[in-house]
């Protein structure tokens, strides 16, 4: 059983998605068992990701900095921690620790705007201003690229709600492989449910 939902009916295409899982990490995440239920949305809500994310600036550090700024300001200890982990490894534990934590010290002035947007659309997306926008431009980013960002960011909403509605809480080995910083900052996340 992952989260609320025990795992679905064995599927060619939930197999497929195991499988790859297992390739990459030697294990099958509690996310993929949940998404088995519907893997062609699983794959479509990810190749949505990649096309709005592909020719931009929007590289993997950059992306690691929008997850790990938005699920941790939306509550999310998986994707936290999953993401966290990820930018740990291009930007240091310490830096990771401290985005998750909403201190950008270490980022440039260009990602620390970035993490900002994230946690503004994550927080109160009806909040958001023309300044806020502007600070996206000032940073240096042209109009085509704000906005697919704020889709990327969205899209990570939608995956980390299901997520977190239906129960799907963090790996032990996920928890286990992630730095101490990035732990830590998770640990706060987690014990909210």
């Amino acid at each position: 059983m992952t989260g609320y939902l025990p795992d679905p009916p064995p599927s060619a295409e939930s197999d497929a998605l195991f499988a790859e899982d297992v390739a990459d990490l030697g294990y099958v995440m509690n996310a993929t068992r949940l998404w088995a239920y519907e893997p062609a949305a699983a794959h479509g809500l990810f190749d949505l990701m990649g096309v709005v994310t592909t020719g931009t600036s929007l590289d993997f550090r950059r992306r690691a900095i929008l997850v790990s700024a938005t699920a941790s300001a939306f509550g999310d200890p998986y994707c936290s921690l999953a993401w966290g982990a990820r930018l740990a490894k291009v930007a240091g534990d310490d830096i990771a620790g401290g985005v998750l934590s909403g201190d950008d010290e270490g980022l440039s002035d260009t990602e620390q705007v970035m993490a900002r947007w994230a946690r503004r659309v994550a927080l109160d997306p009806r909040g958001t201003s023309e300044a806020d926008v502007g600070a996206l431009r000032d940073a240096g980013f042209p109009d085509a690229e704000i906005f697919a960002m704020t889709v990327f960011i969205a899209l990570r909403l939608a995956f980390s709600t299901v997520n977190n509605a239906l129960g799907a809480g963090p790996d032990d080995r996920l928890r286990d492989d992630a730095p101490a910083a990035v732990r830590d900052a998770t640990l706060r996340l987690s014990s909210g449910r």
